[in-house]
């Protein structure tokens, strides 16, 4: 009988002497699974511009230590291979609240210490957005965040970062998985490697603690907008939860500096927790994960509710309604509120700058495109991925000299201010609960200015559905359903009435009822989007992140109604065709 690369791969672990007891137990576990040797090793774990993720384990196709020591080793030779100077700038280090996340994290500084660069290591877990700013501050040539965002507690994974503080670009990344590769002794890293007490006595390790926070906060407190109705209103009540990861010191010392004085913090949730006993999933865009923070506010009677995930880079937000209901804000409702809210503010005194302009992705609300025409900014916008809106942050900010406002993706990412270049919830949870003062002050609430927001600029019907697909067969059939799509790309979507096919994988735009095509000015990606009537568009993708495939909708109508009904015929029309070719392909 023929042995297949992952059983083959699978012997080679158990083979290897150097191999520690704790790994060994676990691969001798599952010897007569051949599915689960197969998912555990028929690839090695890939490393892209977010890095590496995937669920914890033994194996190749795991995040476990020697997996781990590989990436920091070819992201280590990587940047070595850019000099001397880059070596002395080295990397900053931090590391969410995830199980073994401060364990990878202390193995992949020893790993750069043992390679000769400066090390900055957290002194205690810190989220993403302070990650992005600790690189830019301390002038890194790089930096390593060890989480894995929102995923599930068995996932964790290793995010690298450039010295602008945005995730790795495709080349960067390209270089280190071709570094990677050339690592094949799977215990030799870690053989070599110095202990991480070892590494943290040499003159190149340093910590970051309380300095950093410092400088951080400054930056934080003046990105905001309307102090004086804060302390007028410091007291509204504020239900957060940081869903037991690194927001719960940064968000709540932000709000109290800023001046709110009633911020309460969900107890069950407040403090770090790997495991995340009260959810499955500690996604703030999911209701279910909001449920206590919401049973919490009704019970105090607060009319905001936030909440972060375990790396902080991404914030919920529910609001209580007239009705005494709680209802979740869509991450585009989120964004659209707060781009309005600065934009509207600075426009209002005369502060915008000439050049200003905001950024946001191909899949988030096309209303954006109302609000930067009625405050008489650009807007730009970028493939999904922060690292994308941090490129074009660069181009029009950094190197062009215009003046980055806002940017925001559907999937709950925001940033302000240009000293951080990733998602920012700490500074989210800023400007939503300024924002909240600013409408009391009205005599509105944040649910009041959705409702108005709608009214000036139209109202919107958008929803992102994943459709999840676990394993090797999983992803295998999210390729297969892909390749099946773009090879027939409106077949079944005649009453979509779609206009234009922007393929961004090919970089071509075309044009159906003259044929026409043109080029695209994108990077690759594997991403369908259908433009659509009007302001309508779909669009499918798979997650470059999780085992998942994403389709997007927008309607947009000066009808509620109108754009809801057509949204949901249309989600109805592409969901059949997608599921139907996650099971069983064209037929």
């Amino acid at each position: 009988m023929s042995v297949s690369r992952a059983q083959s791969v699978y012997q080679s672990w158990l083979d290897n002497p150097a191999l520690d007891a704790e790994t060994l137990a676990e691969l001798v576990a599952v010897a007569d699974d051949l599915t689960e040797i197969e998912d555990r090793f028929y690839q090695d774990l890939q490393f892209g511009t977010a890095g590496l993720r995937g669920i914890m384990g033994a194996g190749t196709n795991r995040m476990n230590r020697y997996t781990v020591a590989r990436a920091a080793e070819g992201f280590a030779r990587h940047l070595k291979s850019l000099g001397e100077e880059a070596c002395r700038r080295g990397i900053a280090i931090s590391y969410d609240s995830r199980n073994r996340s401060r364990e990878f994290a202390e193995l992949t500084a020893a790993v750069f210490v043992t390679n000769g660069l400066c090390v900055h290591f957290s002194d205690e877990l810190r989220p993403v957005p302070l990650l992005s700013f600790a690189i830019r501050h301390h002038q890194c040539v790089g930096g390593v965040m060890m989480t894995a965002s929102h995923n599930p507690k068995k996932y964790n994974g290793f995010k690298a970062y450039g010295a602008d503080g945005a995730q790795l670009g495709p080349e960067d990344a390209s270089h280190v998985a071709e570094v990677m590769n050339s690592v094949t002794d799977l215990t030799g890293v870690l053989e070599k490697t110095l202990t991480f007490e070892e590494a943290s006595r040499s003159p190149l390790f340093h910590r970051m603690g309380a300095a950093l926070d410092e400088a951080y906060d400054a930056m934080v407190l003046g990105l905001a907008l309307n102090r004086p109705l804060v302390l007028k209103h410091h007291d509204i009540p504020i239900v957060y939860s940081p869903l037991n990861g690194t927001g719960n010191k940064p968000v709540r010392r932000i709000l109290k500096k800023h001046g709110f004085s009633n911020v309460q913090v969900v107890p069950e949730q407040e403090l770090p927790n790997g495991d995340f006993p009260t959810t499955p999933t500690p996604n703030p865009e999911l209701a279910e994960t909001l449920e206590l923070a919401i049973a919490q506010a009704k019970r105090s009677g607060a009319a905001l509710v936030l909440a972060t995930d375990p790396d902080a880079d991404r914030v919920g937000v529910a609001v209580r309604t007239e009705s005494g209901e709680y209802v979740l804000l869509s991450g585009n409702e989120i964004g659209l509120l707060l781009m309005d809210y600065i934009l509207g503010t600075k426009a209002g005194r005369g502060e915008l700058a000439d050049g200003s302009f905001c950024v946001s992705t191909v899949v988030s609300s096309r209303l954006t495109e109302a609000i930067s025409e009625r405050y008489g900014t650009d807007l730009y916008l970028s493939l999904t991925g922060f690292k994308h809106i941090a490129h074009e942050i660069h181009k029009h900010g950094d190197l062009e000299g215009g003046s980055f406002e806002f940017g925001y993706e559907e999937s709950f990412g925001y940033l302000a201010g240009r000293d951080v270049r990733d998602k920012d919830a700490v500074v989210s949870c800023l400007l939503i609960a300024e924002m909240a003062a600013v409408s009391a002050d009205s005599g509105e609430t944040v649910a009041d200015r959705v409702e108005n927001l709608y009214r000036r600029y139209g109202f919107a019907a958008e929803n992102t559905i994943s459709i999840y697909r676990e394993g090797k067969v999983g992803l295998e059939k999210i390729a297969r359903a892909m390749a099946h799509l773009r090879a027939n790309p409106v077949a079944g979507f005649a009453s979509l009435g779609v206009q234009k096919l922007l393929d961004f994988q090919t970089g071509t735009v075309l044009h159906l009822a003259s044929g026409e095509k043109r080029t695209l000015d994108f990077p690759e990606s594997n991403v369908l989007l259908y433009q659509l009537d009007g302001h309508d568009f779909m669009c499918v993708r798979p997650s470059g992140t999780e085992p998942k495939i994403k389709v997007y909708f927008g309607c947009y109508s000066d009808d509620r109604e109108a754009a809801r009904d057509r949204q949901s015929r249309f989600e109805r029309v592409v969901l059949d065709r997608v599921n139907r070719l996650l099971e069983d392909g064209e037929r």
